[in-house]
């Protein structure tokens, strides 16, 4: 059960993605862009040929199926429940969705719509899958450290039990 309500919902991000896309190349292809929250983003139409940050332009083959590899063995991980239903789990399928919704324009296309341009800053163009690879990894990093940092704790809570009852356990 848990699966089928992964990839609808990896099918909903992806088609959320789509759709903006779609309207953006609509609306802005031609040229042009809109200014909206105050200014501080710009909705301008770019064809992204490369990865991150303008990285590997021209390198739609591999970038094609390196994404493909990432996905399948993703899905392959949430299917066998390799990882477990939870937090991690969700991160992952959020991770799976962005790249699935760029996939889809490199074979569509050949090349990745973007769209948000932050005006309050000189940083990429880029869009919501984006988003969706960057949020769901950066709160898996954040809860990897989180998971590291309470285990940590937690051995360094048993040493000091250890220390307290005289070192090991020997001495009782």
């Amino acid at each position: 059960m848990i699966q089928a309500i992964t990839l609808l919902v990896i099918a909903a991000l992806v088609a959320i993605d789509q759709i903006i896309k779609v309207a953006v190349v609509n609306r802005f292809a031609a040229g042009g862009s809109m200014d909206i929250l105050f200014g501080l983003i710009r909705i301008r139409y770019v064809e992204n040929t490369g990865a991150a940050f303008s990285s590997m332009q021209n390198q739609t083959v591999f970038l094609t199926i390196f994404t493909a590899v990432v996905i399948v063995m993703f899905i392959f991980l949430l299917m066998t429940k390799k990882i477990k239903p939870g937090f991690i789990y969700w991160c992952v399928a959020v991770i799976i969705a962005g790249g699935a919704g760029n996939f889809v324009d490199r074979i569509a296309r050949g090349f990745v719509v973007d769209y948000i341009e932050p005006t309050f800053v000189n940083f990429a163009v880029f869009n919501f899958a984006d988003c969706c690879v960057t949020v769901g990894a950066a709160l898996l990093i954040v809860k990897t450290v989180y998971d590291l940092i309470k285990e940590n704790k937690k051995y360094l809570s048993d040493d000091d039990k250890k220390a307290e009852d005289g070192g090991d356990e020997k001495n009782v």
